[in-house]
């Protein structure tokens, strides 16, 4: 009986701490950018922790990934092209939307 309770409260931290690790994408993210991005899956663009990644110990990451959706274009993901600015963020979203990017794992 010990063991099935411990075994209970082992899986139940299990789900919290892996419930805790997974990014949600912030709301201005939804609204703009949704439609072809998620955070941990491909979808019409690389997902955002791919695009992570890729700029993985740039201590600049947050600032070239900013400018790249300002500019828009393919990035060299082979997925076609992001328009300027996706889905008309603004220069205040691009700039939050990057730094969340850059931070994820």
């Amino acid at each position: 009986m010990k063991s099935i309770i411990v075994s209970m409260a082992v899986a139940a931290g299990l789900m919290v701490a892996g419930s805790a690790m997974a990014a949600d994408m912030p709301a201005e993210g939804k609204a703009k950018c949704a439609a072809c991005h998620n955070v941990d899956s491909k979808k019409v663009g690389p997902a955002w922790t791919d695009v992570a990644k890729k700029y993985a110990g740039d201590k600049d990451a947050a600032g070239k990934i900013a400018a790249s959706v300002t500019k828009g274009g393919s990035f060299g993901w082979k997925m076609g092209n992001m328009p300027p600015k996706g889905m008309g963020a603004s220069d205040a979203e691009v700039q939050s939307l990057s730094k969340f990017i850059a931070g994820l794992k």
